[in-house]
């Protein structure tokens, strides 16, 4: 029987006037559409045609994909042999400066009229920055660090991007979902945001039977940084109606489908759902609704070569338990904390996990029920398991007191003691 596509918004609502700690109001963030119930190549090649009228398509692909199968081979052969004008195979994670703009050297050669991505990660971070790139004509690190959001010296004129870039994620982590983008300067090695009018992605193409090629320990980690974004979206004190209805929505569907993926690696409508819970977790980064200490001290995390998602394994249930202990009897953290246990709790097969592993549900935490998913998944619960060990706690703690989402915890982390404290819980 034939497939039929959905293809719509991937979001109604407009993005928030201040995203990740930047100020958009007076930016034109874009919005992608999202096709899904067609194979990846099928969906790719008939809005090349069709929706993009692009006959020069420059590939950036995954370098596993590209070595280990023939995922890459079938797209090409779907878009057809010449319109692709050139294919780069793999990016170093966090997107180096260098390759962005080699990238970019390449596409322009190639007079590139669309960018497809089809993997996830630095990958989709790197052709957001690659189309910017070809719309300001950006040809060395010199004029590419002129554009970063840490920049003093923008230029004034900032041209959006006009080539067309199709995402084809295989992961969960949902970055194809959001306009902020980021480089390494190969020269500082501090990594940098890029959020300008325009930039992003026009169309993800979401395909579960793609994500089957995805190591399940990094499928699996990357949905849990999506529970996170769901977890401390229902748990901030300035969520609204509308972000604790997606975070919920979210759950209900993250939670269980990746304990499904688990189980059953071949469950495709799990890892549809899966998916479909990461836009719902994006809906709230993207409107702005604040995170808290999982997000802020993960970003420190980052450099000392943790995954993101494994950032959350690690610190989501422990800064959960930190807030739960140092609530004072704040009614908001207790109220809000309750509702993302009932949730959990909801679901018969969440909750027959939970019962298995000896807990209550009249008297465990969040901390508890997160920790006993996340160990079910099989990703680390500890920084030993990572290497990390406690002497770089201090200088950890400091640099996390320094990320915008440490003051909006729902137990503002504004000393490194407090830090210290939520690391010590996960040595």
């Amino acid at each position: 029987m034939a497939q039929t596509e959905v293809y719509r918004p991937a979001f109604t609502d407009p993005p928030g006037t201040n995203v990740a700690g930047i100020p958009t109001a007076k930016l034109k963030l874009s919005s992608p559409d999202v096709s899904y119930g067609l194979t990846y190549q099928e969906a790719c090649a008939k809005h090349v045609q069709h929706t993009y009228n692009a006959s020069r398509v420059y590939i950036i692909a995954s370098g596993t994909l590209s070595r280990q199968t023939d995922r890459v081979k079938t797209l090409i052969e779907a878009i057809g042999q010449d319109k692709v004008v050139g294919c780069t195979q793999g990016m170093t994670p966090h997107t180096p400066y260098s390759e962005i703009l080699q990238i970019t050297a390449d596409a322009r050669e190639a007079r590139a009229d669309c960018l497809v991505t089809l993997g996830a990660g630095s990958i989709t971070d790197g052709a957001k920055m690659v189309a910017f790139c070809l719309a300001n004509d950006i040809k060395t690190r010199e004029e590419l660090v002129r554009y970063s959001a840490e920049s003093k010296d923008v230029p004034t004129v900032v041209h959006e991007p006009t080539v067309p870039l199709i995402a084809i994620p295989t992961s969960l982590s949902g970055g194809e979902y959001f306009s902020l983008s980021g480089g390494t300067d190969d020269v500082t090695k501090h990594k940098v945001p890029y959020l300008h009018s325009g930039m992003g992605v026009n169309l993800v193409i979401l395909d579960p039977e793609l994500c089957t090629t995805t190591p399940p320990y990094h499928w699996l980690s990357t949905g849990v940084r999506s529970l996170d974004h769901c977890v401390e979206a229902l748990c901030s004190l300035h969520g609204t109606d509308k972000s604790d209805r997606n975070a919920e929505e979210g759950l209900k569907l993250l939670v269980p489908s990746l304990l499904k993926c688990k189980e059953d690696p071949q469950d495709l409508g799990a890892r549809h759902k899966c998916q479909m819970a990461v836009m719902l977790a994006m809906d709230n980064i993207r409107a702005g609704i604040p995170m808290g200490g999982s997000h802020a001290i993960g970003h420190q995390l980052g450099p000392l070569g943790v995954a993101h998602g494994v950032t959350s394994c690690i610190l989501c249930p422990a800064v959960m338990k930190y807030n739960m202990k140092h609530a004072n009897g704040n009614p908001q953290i207790i109220k809000r904390q309750q509702r993302a246990r009932g949730i959990l709790w909801s679901d018969p097969e969440v909750a027959k996990l939970l019962k298995s592993k000896g807990l209550q549900e009249d008297t465990s935490d969040l901390g508890d029920l997160l920790d006993v998913v996340i160990r079910a998944l099989g990703l680390p619960r500890t920084v030993t398991e990572l290497g990390i060990k406690r002497d770089v706690f201090p200088s950890l703690a400091k640099r996390s007191l320094a990320d915008i989402w440490s003051p909006t915890n729902p137990v503002p982390l504004v000393r490194a003691e407090q830090v210290q404290e939520i690391l010590e819980a996960v040595v």
